[in-house]
């Protein structure tokens, strides 16, 4: 005989490993920011490193 499928919990079980997930990257991604903070702060990125120079003949 088939099993009754329990949603609810498959449900909360998704949404637990979800949270884990996050929760573990933002630990990460702050741990990378106090690790190199210059490289990650857009403000003092220079604009011209972003342009394309084209020469016309």
């Amino acid at each position: 005989m088939a099993k009754t499928p329990n949603y609810n919990f498959e449900r909360k079980e998704r949404d637990r490993i979800k949270a884990e997930k996050k929760a573990r990257r933002a630990v990460e991604k702050k741990a990378a920011r106090e690790n190199n903070p210059e490289s990650l702060d857009p403000s003092e990125q220079s604009d011209t490193e972003d342009e394309i120079v084209t020469k016309t003949e």
